[in-house]
């Protein structure tokens, strides 16, 4: 006697059930309902187009194995996908549509109304290109030494999209450095050369809160075919997709589809793909597959030139010793630069006195008081050198001690860490070395940290030595 089709897939899930774990069965076999076995076809039936798509990518390997297996070799895999089509009245109407594994021709499925996730109930739809500010292009975004690749990779991107080896282009820096400027730039660029090409700029706390929202709308599929149909996708801060494995999932199936369809994708990020934390491996070696590109902290040259051009679009005019000051005393970021700068004129307007260089020691120490303090080099040298009692001499000088040796590459690491000093700044302040010695100082620290535990807690004692003096 013949098994029946639920005999048969009965006989595959248990198999199923031993390879994987409880939860991804649960999620995604439970739900399959199995349709018929003719003409060695076996056809199941999947909630969705989406559903079919996590399957085929995740476990095609396994449903293969399992079914040559129990029916034998030579036997084909169809899925019915269920199309579920909303009505006013609250009604649900099905309809189904046979696909099969091996034909990728059929993969395009009925049209349907995707769902905007931009769009809130009751508003009147908006292009998501209004995303972007317009106020954000190249011309605006000051080039220097310190963003000069970036730059140039995020115009080439822009004149080209999807067309260059920079995809995916990710842009990493700390904070405002000009991530969100360049990203938003290459989004008004793509959308002045190209205007027919669909373009989102979306956070990633948008990304992840609608999401959340589709998952608890049952709209996840109308969420991921509506990320899956943009030509360009640019994410801010990718680093805030740390430890949502779910958010990590989704995102990586939209990053393939994207990617695979020649679409262009532009990241932002606080810090190197490879020193995100929480982040799936899968995920972080596909963010290497395309460019990868530094913002560094402007040099005084183009602190300089950012200040000279702001004034230029705010029709300000400053005497050159008080945009030299303020150049000098004001690195860590361009926001802060930008900061200080309005608040001089602010307060020359508000006291109606002339901007001059005591106004501009006074805002900009009124500025560092009402912020969390910057670290300085001589500050980080002194606390690492009382730490291990030798003088500042001494872990500056060209002694090969080893206590001096390794007092002189922590205090490197710490500054690296804590500060946004060039690599040749910190060298120059460290008796003169090159970026080379700073680079492989800060290795040596962290792999001596990953191996020494004893060395690891010496690290965190001077860390909470600095944190508390700061």
């Amino acid at each position: 006697m013949s098994k029946t089709v639920e005999q048969i897939w009965t006989d595959c899930l248990v198999i199923i059930k031993d390879s994987i774990n409880a939860q991804s069965y649960k999620t995604w076999f439970e739900p399959i309902k199995p349709v018929k076995y003719e003409a060695n076809i076996l056809t199941i039936q999947v909630p969705s187009q989406f559903f079919y798509e996590w399957l085929e990518e995740h476990y095609v390997n396994l449903l293969s194995k399992t079914i040559k297996s129990v029916l034998g070799s030579g036997v084909r895999l169809e899925y019915r996908i269920v199309i579920e089509n909303q009505y006013p009245s609250g009604k649900q109407k099905e309809s189904t549509y046979a696909y099969t594994a091996a034909n990728k021709e059929s993969e395009t499925s009925p049209t349907q109304n995707i769902q905007n996730p931009f769009v809130i109930p009751g508003i009147k739809k908006m292009p998501f290109e209004l995303q972007l500010n317009p106020n954000y292009t190249f011309e605006a975004f000051i080039e220097g030494e310190c963003n000069q690749l970036a730059r140039s990779a995020g115009i080439a991107v822009a004149n080209k999209p999807g067309g260059t080896a920079f995809n995916p282009l990710v842009l990493y820096g700390g904070v405002g450095l000009g991530k969100t400027h360049l990203i938003q730039a290459i989004g008004n660029q793509i959308k002045r050369l190209f205007p027919n090409k669909s373009i989102l700029y979306v956070s990633s706390e948008k990304f992840t809160h609608q999401f959340i929202e589709a998952v608890r709308n049952n709209t996840l599929n109308d969420f991921v075919r509506f990320y899956q149909m943009v030509d360009v996708l640019l994410i801010d801060d990718i680093q805030f997709f740390a430890e949502k494995d779910k958010t990590q999932d989704i995102f990586f199936h939209v990053f393939n589809h994207l990617h695979q369809s020649g679409k262009q994708i532009v990241m932002t990020s606080d810090c190197a793909p490879k020193d995100m934390v929480g982040m799936e491996e899968r995920l972080l070696s596909r963010f290497k597959w395309g460019l990868i590109a530094d913002l560094q902290m402007p040099d005084f040259e183009t602190r300089m030139a950012i200040l000279e051009y702001k004034m230029l679009a705010e029709g300000i005019e400053l005497p050159k010793e008080v945009v030299e000051y303020v150049a000098y005393n004001v690195s860590s970021s361009v926001r802060e630069l930008e900061g200080v700068l309005i608040s001089l004129v602010a307060h020359a307007s508000l006291a109606q006195r002339r901007v001059d260089l005591n106004l501009a020691k006074t805002v900009i120490k009124t500025h560092n008081n009402n912020s969390v303090k910057d670290l300085s080099i001589p500050f980080i040298q002194k606390t690492v050198a009382d730490y291990f009692h030798i003088s500042i001499d001494i872990l500056k000088g060209q002694t090969r001690k080893r206590e001096a040796v390794q007092a002189r590459q922590i205090a490197m690491y710490f500054v690296k860490t804590y500060t946004n000093y060039s690599l040749k700044q910190i060298g120059r302040d460290f008796g003169g070395r090159d970026h080379s010695t700073v680079i492989h100082s800060c290795q040596a620290v962290s792999d001596q940290i990953d191996t020494d535990p004893v060395f690891e807690r010496t690290i965190k004692d001077l860390d909470k030595t600095i944190k508390m003096n700061i």
